[in-house]
């Protein structure tokens, strides 16, 4: 047999969590277990925001004046359309959506963005352009990574290859499709 002071005092526990339960009841208030926080995720968490004097330093002469154009294309069975982003250093940016009026393959309304984002980046007399793009193909075209098989392939990195001269700094990157969010989303609105 228990003895009574320990039958008294879980019957008084019980009690009490049911008279906080009949008072919060009519304020629908739910109790919701908090989940463990995992010590990798707050030490990534403090670690992204903290700064640190690596991130406070003045950018390389390189980038001192580098603006950044993403290009994104999207392709279908009746349309095709392309979306780019140019921003200038101080943050100043363009975006546009293009409807192409021409069946195109993937890989073609990629090319268009970068071909029209460079020439829009030529008459604005920018001297250095990042570009960034998450077609692995065009950008391993651009890079000198791949070589161009298809005889249209050839022709899209022929007129790059031209614009290219006009940069002194030049630079096509390939990015993570959730990196490229905003011109994706502008290509998607054109077709």
């Amino acid at each position: 047999e228990k003895p009574f002071r320990q039958v008294l005092a879980k019957s008084d526990t019980s009690g009490r969590l049911v008279k906080w339960s009949v008072k919060l009841g009519e304020y629908d208030v739910k109790f919701e277990a908090r989940p463990a926080i995992k010590s990798q995720i707050l030490v990534d968490f403090i670690g992204d925001n903290t700064l640190t004097a690596c991130m406070e330093e003045e950018p390389s002469k390189n980038d001192r004046g580098l603006w950044k154009l993403s290009v994104d294309g999207s392709s279908c069975i009746s349309r095709s359309g392309a979306g780019l982003v140019l921003t200038s250093p101080d943050e100043w940016t363009l975006k546009y959506a293009l409807r192409f009026g021409f069946k195109a393959t993937n890989n073609e309304p990629e090319w268009e963005a970068l071909i029209i984002g460079l020439t829009i980046a030529k008459y604005l007399e920018v001297r250095k352009i990042e570009a960034s793009s998450d077609s692995q193909l065009v950008v391993g075209l651009v890079s000198g990574e791949y070589e161009a098989r298809e005889d249209s392939m050839a022709k899209y990195l022929a007129h790059v290859q031209s614009l290219k001269s006009t940069f002194l700094v030049f630079r096509v990157l390939k990015v993570p499709r959730a990196e490229n969010a905003r011109a994706d989303q502008l290509s998607k609105l054109a077709t």
